[in-house]
């Protein structure tokens, strides 16, 4: 078996996007990735399905994983031969303990290399405004931790020297320091009006911007939980930030639908991030496909998902589809269409409007009665198209899957979700599912439904203000939060 490879990646600091090109690309590619916490869940979704996802996060206070289990982790993985990524927050380089990792892998003789990252100690001073170095302020700057293991206090010893410098200082993993920082650095005869800042943003659980003086921040910032920037000097009285936000949606529903909502939000605007994932569940329905190549018949998709498992299950099965040329294919709307055609079919019937009623009215239109229908859909598809075609054909309906959560999502993403100014919910199960993971939409939130039949589904759990697209599709949903966004004096640039 050949030598595999670890890549040391730096996550950036927040949002996913934040990555690099290089860091994306080899995600995509990796056949394990190992990887820490205040990650950015989306990051996961772009790991290839084979792939072996290992949590070995290090957050203050709650160790997972020792250092050294870490390093032989990434070495047993490589030594079968695949390609892995260490996914880490920030830097690894910037009190990451990527030197560490780095020497263990080189010792072994294991094949790796470094891909930087955006730095906390850079990132989350800017998100609040707060220039790390400013001309006239600040010409240079120190990142210090404030855990160092042979000091007494855990403060590096040449703390004393450094409060003598005119620039910028960022303590990392300090905030249970902070009270003896400030007295260290007043000590060493740094004025206690030099201006301070405690940050915790990015995909912190408990955001906070405190701002105040090297006096009083200990104070100010009592409440404020790990982890958090420590940044002292001039420019941490600073606020370079435009008065006017951009919106943020939370995302909830399938990889298919998470990638097209939040492609069409972020380029109007709109910042995002996934509040519940589903993954699609087959079933085993009591599908007879012979009986399928028995005569003229129509088969009914409501959702691209139907399409995918039913014909994943043909392959599955050595089912010769040419065996099915007396069908009549007919879909919900044209994203469904698209991913029938992607199976070298053509739909028949398509309604204008993509609803149940208008599929129902739409098939009893073209439909010669008598005709069988098969409806091939989820477990929770809406009973009133059944219903309504029923009265003049024979009908199966055969649940092809069901929608679950993926177990990890929704908790990473529940601190966030005070964040969102609107909520998006793009089917019935997946308001199911959203409530079972977090029980309420958060106050000041908007949901938006992409139809009538998933508003229906949360108007049964939610009795508060909503919004429902005009037409089911990903395009009206983002086009609808652009626009109540814009009136609502967001910044959409």
């Amino acid at each position: 078996m050949s030598m595999g490879s670890v890549y040391l990646v730096g996550a950036g600091c927040g949002a996913a996007d934040l990555i690099t090109v290089r860091g994306q690309r080899l995600l995509r590619r990796c056949d394990a990735v190992v990887y820490d916490d205040l990650i950015d869940p989306a990051l996961l979704e772009l790991v290839p399905a084979h792939a072996q996802r290992i949590y070995m996060g290090k957050r203050s206070g709650h160790h997972s994983a020792p250092q050294a289990e870490i390093s032989e982790t990434l070495i047993a993985l490589a030594r079968e031969g695949k390609l892995v990524v260490r996914l880490k927050g920030g830097d690894p380089f910037v009190f990451g303990r990527g030197g560490e990792e780095m020497q263990a892998l080189l010792g072994a003789g294991i094949p790796c290399e470094t891909v930087s990252g955006v730095t906390s100690a850079i990132a989350i001073p800017a998100e609040a405004g707060i220039p790390v170095t400013h001309r006239g302020l600040s010409r240079s700057v120190h990142i210090i931790t404030a855990h160092t293991a042979d000091m007494p206090d855990g403060l590096p010893a040449d703390l004393d020297r450094l409060a003598q410098l005119h620039g910028t200082l960022v303590f990392l993993m300090g905030l249970r320091q902070l009270p003896r920082i400030a007295q260290r650095l007043m000590a060493a005869g740094m004025a206690a009006q030099t201006p301070a800042a405690v940050l915790s943003s990015g995909n912190s659980p408990c955001p906070a911007a405190v701002r105040g003086t090297l006096g009083d921040i200990a104070e100010k910032a009592c409440d404020v939980k790990p982890p958090a920037v420590i940044v002292v000097g001039e420019v941490a009285a600073m606020t370079l930030q435009s008065p006017r936000k951009a919106p943020c949606a939370a995302l909830t529903g399938t990889d298919a639908v998470l990638h097209k909502l939040e492609a069409a939000l972020e380029e109007k605007g709109v910042r995002t991030f996934c509040a519940q994932r589903s993954v699609v569940r087959e079933l085993p329905a009591p599908l007879d496909l012979a009986a399928l190549a028995e005569g003229e018949r129509y088969l009914v998709f409501t959702s691209a998902n139907g399409v995918d498992v039913f014909f994943k299950r043909l392959r599955r099965e050595e089912f010769d589809v040419r065996r099915l040329h007396g069908c009549r294919f007919a879909v919900i709307g044209r994203g469904t269409g698209r991913k029938l055609r992607e199976y070298g079919v053509i739909p028949g019937l398509c309604p204008a409007v993509y609803t149940g009623e208008a599929l129902a009215a739409a098939l009893l239109d073209a439909v010669p009665k008598g005709t069988p229908i098969h409806l091939l859909r989820s477990r929770l598809g809406n009973p009133q198209l059944r219903e309504i075609l029923e009265r003049d054909y024979p009908v199966e309906d055969i649940p092809l899957y069901d929608l679950c959560d993926d177990g990890r999502t929704a908790a990473a993403a529940s601190e966030r979700l005070r964040e969102a100014d609107y909520l998006t919910f793009s089917s019935a199960s997946g308001v199911e599912l959203y409530f079972a993971a977090h029980g309420a939409v958060p106050e000041g939130t908007l949901p938006v439904c992409i139809g009538p039949v998933t508003a229906q589904a949360l108007r049964r759990r939610y009795s508060g203000p909503m919004l429902t697209a005009a037409q089911a599709t990903a395009a009206s949903m983002a086009q609808l939060i652009s626009e109540r966004a814009k009136a609502e004096g967001f910044d959409m640039n």
